[in-house]
Parts: C-alpha cells; sequence; structure tokens
C-alpha cells in the first residue's frame, strides 16, 4: 500500500478543520419544539388482530444563529409504567442543505414499530383497562455531533387514522 501524497494529506486537514468551524449549538436551546399530535396510530391488522402504535408528530425550529446541517431526530418510546425503550424511530429533518436559522421543518412524524394488538375494535383497545399509556423522548443532533436530549411529551390516548 502507498502512503497518502502531500495532496491528499492537506486535502483531509482542511475537511476535517473545515467541519469543527462555528460555534456548537447547545440543541436544547437551539432548537424549538412545536406539537402538532401525539397519539396511537392504526397500524392495521397484524396476525388477524387490531395493531396500535404510538406516534408523534411535531416541526422543528432553528432558534439558533448557525445552520444545522444534517439535523436528525430519534425518538425513543416507553411505556409509562417502564423505564426501558418500548419502541423506537429516527427521522432526518433536515439533509446535508440544514436548517437555517429562523427555518422550520416541515410536520415530522415517527412512529414505533411496536404497539398493541388485540381483537377488540381499536376504540376499544384504548378503553381497555390493561392499556398501560405511554410517553416519548426526543433527541437530536446535526453534523457529526452527540445526540442530546431535547423533549419528552406523553402520547394522548387518542386514535391517529392518517
Amino acid at each position: 500500500m502507498r502512503a497518502p501524497t502531500p495532496w491528499l494529506l492537506l486535502v483531509l486537514a482542511l475537511a476535517v478543520s473545515g467541519s469543527a468551524c462555528g460555534p456548537t449549538v447547545d440543541l436544547k436551546k437551539g432548537l424549538q419544539i412545536e406539537l402538532v399530535s401525539s397519539g396511537w396510530f392504526d397500524a392495521g391488522i397484524v396476525n388477524g388482530q387490531n395493531k396500535l402504535v404510538p406516534s408523534v408528530s411535531f416541526r422543528l425550529k432553528n432558534v439558533s444563529d448557525q445552520r444545522l446541517a444534517v439535523l436528525q431526530v430519534n425518538a425513543l418510546f416507553h411505556r409509562v409504567s417502564e423505564p426501558d425503550e418500548w419502541g423506537s424511530g429516527l427521522v432526518t429533518a433536515a439533509g446535508s442543505e440544514g436548517l437555517a436559522p429562523g427555518a422550520t421543518t416541515p410536520v415530522l412524524t415517527i412512529r414505533s414499530q411496536l404497539g398493541y394488538t388485540g381483537p377488540d375494535s381499536r376504540a376499544e383497545m384504548l378503553k381497555n383497562s390493561q392499556f398501560v399509556d405511554a410517553k416519548v423522548n426526543l433527541f437530536a443532533k446535526y453534523g457529526s455531533t452527540q445526540w442530546t436530549p431535547v423533549s419528552e411529551f406523553p402520547i394522548t390516548r387518542q386514535l391517529i387514522t392518517k
């Protein structure tokens, strides 16, 4: 294997130093989350039974003074009675073009892959005495930054069909 040329090393050094330019944005302060809705999405019929999964829809507004490139949001769903993750979902809120200062994303929806299944109607499932409510923790990151917890919301006990 050949040693890298000085030209290649210079390009790599510039790329690494360029990605570190600019102040880091604290996403807890730099992102405003507008909760549009939460509820239980009708995921159809699975193995002959109705399935409901927790869902959250929201918009993000960049209230910082920096462009947030490759902005991602990870949602971790939990039953309120259990500390362990029940399901998760990931969306890219803004690609390489980033989310400009003052800009707002379109509505983003994240649904858990796990939920409740049962023979009852979907409305009856929500009223079942064994039904356990859920919450969602939202984490965000941009570029190569670490995941930052940005908010937590309860999942409303309402049926969502779209």
